[in-house]
């Protein structure tokens, strides 16, 4: 995992902030905060939020899934980036990181906008399809287990429209995708599922270098 773009020396990565990233200032006291963690590894770089709200608002996107919230700020820069009438379904299973979540979407007058399922992520996504919310949202990101990223795409894909778009992240894995001599489970799984959307001519595909590695599927 990366909390910033990883490849790029501190330098030149302190420039390309300095001249592209705007973040409200809700955003950088969340990340400043979730920066005290001892799991504050899992959190988004801001490089990467800010091209993941620039897509939501590319795509005029209105209804959202977030599958692994931790802190929050992935939802709440999709939910700054939506209309006021946009919404998202975020899955998590902490009470505790998402304590933090819920207070900054708060702080923000964001909260309307989010919908958080405390459970299992592939048991809210099962309920949204059996409850006929197949094709009906615009945008996912995937940022939770990664033993579980292959079902969370498949679930993902039913409920994407055509057209939409499924974000994953952490796909270059610091880069431990790309060395042979690295063979736990994690890793694995991960190569295996970079693989597995390579193949998949249900979607377009491209995977972005930025932060630790953002895949971009789009439903054909």
């Amino acid at each position: 995992m990366a909390k910033q773009t990883i490849g790029l020396e501190q330098n030149l990565y302190d420039y390309l902030l300095s001249v592209s990233v705007r973040e409200p200032e809700i955003l950088t006291q969340l990340r400043q905060e979730t920066a005290q963690l001892p799991m504050s590894i899992m959190q988004i770089s801001p490089e990467q939020g800010q091209f993941m709200a620039l897509l939501v608002k590319l795509l005029g996107a209105k209804k959202t899934l977030d599958i692994g919230v931790f802190t929050g700020y992935s939802s709440l820069v999709v939910a700054l980036a939506l209309p006021a009438d946009g919404k998202i379904i975020a899955c998590d299973v902490s009470e505790e990181y998402t304590s933090i979540a819920r207070r900054y979407w708060e702080k923000a007058a964001i909260a309307d906008k989010i919908n958080l399922h405390i459970a299992p992520a592939l048991e809210t996504l099962d309920n949204l399809l059996a409850a006929g919310e197949a094709e009906s949202f615009d945008f996912a990101f995937i940022d939770a287990d990664k033993g579980n990223y292959e079902n969370y795409y498949e679930r993902s894909l039913q409920l994407i429209r055509p057209g939409g778009l499924i974000a994953v992240d952490n796909v270059l894995w610091s880069g431990k995708v790309a060395d042979p001599e690295i063979q736990d489970n994690q890793t694995k799984k991960i190569r295996a599922f970079n693989q597995k959307l390579y193949q998949d001519s249900r979607i377009t595909l491209s995977l972005v270098p930025i932060a630790d590695g953002l895949t971009l599927a789009r439903k054909n």
